[in-house]
């Protein structure tokens, strides 16, 4: 197991060989808790079935290790960006426009999207990972992995101070949240600096427990979800598989090129993290295949289109536990919980004021990185040109987020690009055009870390 310790002393691990299995499991579980609300969160909103998503988002990420060879620690989860696609296809669900019988045409869409991740991939293999990587210096990378994390932390504010309810109906004071929520913080923050051993490495877990072991004593976890289930039920739901026409592929189509671009954010965040350099090794090309056939193969069988999830990256920030095969547990522990209704519903059952506080601080680890990777790059912010293009990326980030992203139409088709995707595309233009470029990408940051950190280790690359 390769291990170096920071300058808090907690060790970096990047293989899982010398841990234990157990051990080992209790990692993936961390991993799969991270990611399942929000996992679970966009089936709800478009009309989907929970437990495919769970296997798909199981099955996708193990798909995508296979694809990059197991070097990259990262979890695909649901991804948001493409509600809006469902929506404008089969409407929201309670609504009246709702038609959950269009929703495999909105699958057959976001099937087609995942392939031009391919073509895009093949472009970038066939121009060159240098020429493309000029376009994405720190000056822009940073500010947009500042932008993920800011971009989400309404979401962990407004899951704490959101209005709960007993079993039997009664209001919980308002108060009460901001208990619940900072038992969470704390335990995490406490482990994370003071702990020894396992305890160091599982502080998102530990805190996720003690905030439901308090919401259990206020009264506020609803066990409702668990009663006429199943014992195991199969994850696939036959009237959601994919269908084509034309209108839902057009609509589909162009959101890929805006989570295109949050998947270099993702890539970058995880490799200013980590400090190795994933967009060279195993390569961008790669990695957005992985994304792009995981996506497909999600929709084939009517699950929702899989992104690289920013709530692993921010675990992967506390724990520096980076080796991948913790990923692919927590891949195989969400595939097995897609058969199992009960489980799925046991974990909706963790109030949304814990998973509220877990998230403030993984969130808050990923605009940190941010900020790390421009500092450990020498980002000169004296200079006006980098100034001005780290300005622009992060107001067009957070103010489109702010009114809904920017929606326009091209002919029939209506296209709609994340406020992240504006910053992004911003960003890139901006530093395009402006004079006084002052970094060179290098392939030996494969070998050094995208922050020039410490060197290539014995990677965990098994799938």
């Amino acid at each position: 197991m390769v291990k170096e310790k920071n300058e808090i002393g907690i060790k970096s691990i990047y293989n899982l060989n010398e841990i234990s299995k157990p051990k080992a499991l209790i990692l993936g579980f961390q991993h799969m808790f991270a990611m399942f609300g929000a996992t679970v969160l966009v089936p709800i909103l478009t009309g989907l079935s929970v437990q495919t998503t769970l296997l798909m988002a199981g099955l996708g990420t193990l798909l995508f290790h296979l694809i990059t060879g197991g070097k990259v620690p990262a979890f695909l989860g649901s991804s948001f960006a493409f509600i809006a696609g469902y929506h404008a296809i089969a409407g929201a669900p309670g609504s009246e426009g709702f038609n959950a019988e269009n929703l495999p045409y909105a699958c057959g869409g976001v099937f087609v999207a995942g392939l031009v991740y391919v073509v895009v991939a093949g472009l970038i293999k066939l121009i060159g990972i240098k020429r493309v990587m000029r376009f994405f210096p720190p000056v822009v990378t940073g500010p947009i992995i500042i932008c993920i994390g800011l971009i989400l932390a309404p979401v962990a504010i407004s899951s704490i101070t959101r209005e709960i309810t007993r079993a039997d109906g009664t209001a919980v004071p308002s108060g009460v949240n901001w208990v619940i929520a900072l038992a969470a913080i704390l335990t995490i923050i406490i482990c994370n600096i003071w702990a020894r051993g396992m305890l160091k490495i599982i502080p998102i877990l530990l805190g996720i427990i003690v905030g439901y072991v308090v919401a259990l004593l206020f009264g506020v976890v609803n066990f409702s979800g668990l009663s006429g289930l199943s014992v195991v039920g199969l994850p696939i739901a036959k009237e959601n598989l994919m269908k084509f026409n034309a209108s839902a592929i057009i609509t589909m189509v162009p959101i890929s090129l805006a989570t295109m671009m949050e998947h270099v954010g993702d890539i970058s965040a995880i490799s200013a993290t980590v400090g190795k350099n994933y967009i060279a090794s195993p390569g961008l090309h790669r990695s957005l295949i992985g994304d792009g056939l995981a996506t497909s193969f999600a929709s084939i069988f009517g699950g929702p289109a899989n992104t690289t999830y920013g709530e692993n990256t921010g675990v992967l920030v506390l724990t520096r536990v980076y080796a991948p095969r913790v990923m692919q547990i927590a891949a195989i522990l969400a595939i097995i919980a897609s058969f199992f209704p009960h489980i799925g519903a046991f974990i909706l059952s963790i109030p949304g004021v814990v998973i509220g506080g877990v998230s403030l601080i993984l969130y808050g680890m990923i605009s940190a990185i941010g900020v790390r990777n421009m500092v450990e790059n020498s980002v000169d912010l004296t200079k006006s040109r980098n100034l001005i293009v780290a300005a622009l990326i992060l107001v067009t980030g957070l103010g489109f987020n702010a009114v809904g992203g920017l929606n326009f139409n091209i002919g029939q088709a209506h296209i709609s690009l994340s406020g992240l995707a504006v910053a992004a595309l911003v960003g890139i233009i901006m530093n395009a055009i402006l004079p006084g470029k002052d970094y060179e990408f290098s392939m030996e940051g494969a070998a050094e870390g995208i922050n020039g950190a410490p060197g290539e280790v014995e990677e965990d690359a098994e799938v």
